[in-house]
């Protein structure tokens, strides 16, 4: 959605803050003033939602944040170059103000002393054979670590770090030539095997190239993208998504959220030096392939059967360039699950089937209950602002619940999990099929009063019982339509814990359109995301940081991960505002039941327990805290973790009681032909489905409580 409001006035008060003379050569600190002057005394005071007084404290939490991204992993500065950092942790105000501050270049000239060092640090330790017998450990989480005090100490983490990657190759090379070694006997064909000794050498010898690249790509980054990192620290205490991005960033951005994803179809993101994946978008070419999951951590890239290159430490800009790549060429990515595996997940690139971006829908029968649902998928809530009669995600449901009732499905479950949100317009009018007209949401910006937005169309497309489905991943936009679907009453919510938590809507600033002509010398300056509203519930809540909490509770495995906005850093509180006069839906169904009964199921179902058994496993693997560096226990984990996952590993069950059918082409060509074999296999999908399976059998004990309440009339509208 294109947001509009107060910011036509922006760039009027920008171009009286530049108070600074016009000056002929693109001078580096010329260029940063002008950036300061227009993020912080025009966008960040104006238009940013959170108010933060430009002073000491703000200083002290951004020098937290710059030395963060100076050096995530602590492998880099020694407590002795933060005490020289030191001097300016509160002087950073001064420096948005104007005055002289050298933090950025002090910062530059002892990085570029350390990277030097560390260039010469893993030569050396790289040299001599590793001793995997040695029982010692590597500390996981740098967050818990101190600087080290001397340079010693810092090469000591070094080589624990160095040898840490080198287990991992090693235990993998060992791995492979066993397997290689037994298919060439079964085919009895000749296989030499390699010693330790061999092994270990190509292991350093790998190791030390990897970083060698990453070293060289480091000694590569100019001044512009160290201060781009300075800018985002400081922006990163008014919210984690409120951002500073340089031309290329911006380009980047668009490439990723437009509809021609051409690469794996993964959103990334880098956190405390790892890259993580965030989201799988569906249709794409890791969705297909199947192995690679949110929140799993990318370690390596290999172009198909090239040596494969570490990422780790890696700006995110680089690793999505190796990642990214032309349809039909392959990718490798060595990857860490949350529960500790590691494996290597093999894709080969596409471009994303729009179609299966769009929401689709299935008729399931119950044979047992005799029971008729329809099921609709929403994957986004996609719209098209640029194109008259684009595609909506609004009007697609609606085609899609009309088709239903043709079908005369008993109710409907929609489905919202892993749905990241999108375009609110289309929330509010989605919203509108299942009600009559009245509020959906209200958002709020800095100083204006709030929005409220309304449907405003009395008709109702579906009006029998729905259940919308949610997790942890469904954020935003989907959690707009849950919680106006709660607090109307006209939905079962059903699903993890809680939802994302993202109640915040973000708006991108070209800096350059803020610039008169007399400073085009400056240009190109970037962009800037920030976070200008935030929204609430028609009850006066806000989604933001706590999310939605469905009324029936079903186990997830990413229950106990910290997963969501209230794990970001400086995440924006929850608050309330006033709550709106709305018109009530009678369900005359009891959510405690509802809730109770789900419960029973739950705890006598295998794969549900299998579930949350693997949720705490995966926690337990998330608080780590060591690893260790003795290669028969380091075997001894990875045996006991590849068993466990195994367990683990197929969390489904067929439902030979679901019968599935919906609109299947029939066509005689062969774009017809894939499209039957992808429908089918989605259907198949959804008999395997245990918390869709959940869900009917929610959706059916609503429609049999409604049924005996109200001989089989539909839901009833009372007054507030």
């Amino acid at each position: 959605m294109r947001k509009r409001a107060i910011y036509f006035l922006i760039p009027a008060v920008l171009v009286g803050l530049l108070s600074f003379s016009v000056f002929k050569n693109e001078a580096n600190p010329e260029k940063e003033k002008v950036l300061k002057e227009l993020i912080f005394k025009g966008l960040m005071d104006k238009a940013h939602f959170n108010s933060i007084k430009i002073n000491d404290d703000l200083s002290e939490k951004a020098f937290e944040q710059y030395l963060k991204r100076l050096d995530p992993g602590k492998r880099f500065l020694t407590q002795k170059d933060v005490e020289e950092l030191n001097q300016f942790k509160l002087s950073i105000d001064d420096d948005i103000s104007g005055k002289d501050v050298n933090l950025v270049p002090v910062s530059i000239r002892i990085w570029n002393e350390r990277l030097a060092e560390a260039k010469s640090y893993c030569n050396d330790i790289l040299e001599k054979e590793f001793d995997f017998t040695k029982n010692e450990t590597a500390e996981l989480n740098s967050d818990d670590w101190d600087y080290v005090n001397n340079k010693s100490q810092l090469k000591e983490r070094w080589r624990k770090y160095l040898k840490y990657q080198a287990i991992v190759r090693y235990h993998n090379k060992l791995e492979n030539q066993e397997k290689k070694a037994k298919e060439a006997k079964e085919k009895g064909e000749e296989f030499k095997i390699k010693t330790n000794k061999e092994l270990q050498q190509e292991v350093r010898k790998d190791v030390l190239r990897n970083f060698n690249n990453l070293f060289d790509r480091l000694e590569k980054q100019d001044e512009e993208d160290k201060f781009a990192d300075y800018v985002n620290s400081i922006l990163a205490v008014y919210g984690p998504h409120t951002e500073y991005y340089l031309p290329y960033d911006k380009e980047e951005f668009d490439i990723q959220m437009s509809g021609r994803l051409e690469g794996i179809g993964a959103q990334l993101t880098q956190m405390d030096g790892d890259i993580k994946v965030t989201r799988i978008v569906i249709g794409s070419a890791s969705w297909k392939q199947g192995e690679l999951k949110e929140e799993d951590v990318i370690l390596k890239v290999a172009q198909g059967e090239e040596e494969p290159v570490s990422v780790e430490g890696m700006p995110l800009k680089d690793a999505v360039s190796m990642i990214r790549g032309k349809k039909g060429t392959e990718v490798r990515l060595s990857i860490k699950k949350p529960d500790g595996r590691l494996m290597v997940v093999p894709i080969i690139r596409d471009v994303v089937i729009l179609e299966e971006s769009y929401a689709k829908s299935a008729v399931i029968e119950d044979e047992e209950s005799g029971m008729k649902v329809g099921y609709i998928l929403l994957p986004s809530f996609y719209a098209d602002f640029q194109r008259s009669g684009g595609p909506s995600s609004a009007k697609d449901v609606k085609k899609e619940l009309e088709k239903l009732k043709k079908e005369k499905v008993d109710g409907i479950v929609l489905d919202l999990r892993s749905n990241g949100g999108g375009s609110l317009r289309d929330a509010v009018e989605m919203s509108g099929l299942f009600i009559e007209k009245g509020p959906i949401v209200q958002v709020r910006s800095k100083i204006a009063e709030p929005i409220v937005y309304e449907d405003k169309d009395p008709s109702i497309t579906w009006d029998g019982p729905l259940v919308v489905m949610v997790n942890k991943i469904s954020a935003s936009a989907s959690e707009i339509l849950a919680a106006a679907m709660q607090d109307y009453g006209r939905a079962i919510i059903v699903g993890s814990s809680t939802t994302f938590g993202k109640g915040t809507v973000q708006q991108f600033f070209e800096m350059d359109n803020y610039l008169p002509q007399a400073y085009a010398q400056v240009k190109p300056l970037g962009s800037v995301k920030l976070t200008v509203q935030k929204f609430y519930r028609i009850t006066g809540k806000s989604t933001q940081w706590k999310g939605v909490e469905p009324d029936v509770i079903l186990p997830d495995v990413y229950n106990y991960l910290d997963i969501g906005e209230r794990s970001l850093e400086y995440a924006l509180p929850w608050d309330e505002i006033g709550a709106k006069d709305f018109n009530q839906w009678q369900s005359e169904s009891d959510l405690k039941l509802l809730a109770k009964n789900s419960q029973i199921r739950l705890e006598q179902n295998e794969i549900f327990n299998l579930i949350e058994e693997n949720a705490k496993r995966m926690k337990a693997q998330q608080d780590k805290k060591s690893q260790t560096l003795n290669f028969e226990a380091f075997t001894i984990e990875q045996e006991k973790l590849d068993a466990e996952a195994k367990k683990f590993k197929n969390l489904k069950k067929v439902h030979e009681n679901l019968s599935v059918y919906g609109d299947v082409p029939k066509g005689g060509n062969s774009a017809d032909s894939v499209k039957v074999a992808r429908m089918e296999k989605w259907h198949k999908e959804i008999k395997e489905d245990v918390y869709l399976y959940e869900a009917i059998q929610v959706l059916e004990d609503h429609v049999k409580n409604i049924s005996v309440a109200s001989g089989n009339s539909k839901g009833k509208h009372i007054k507030d």
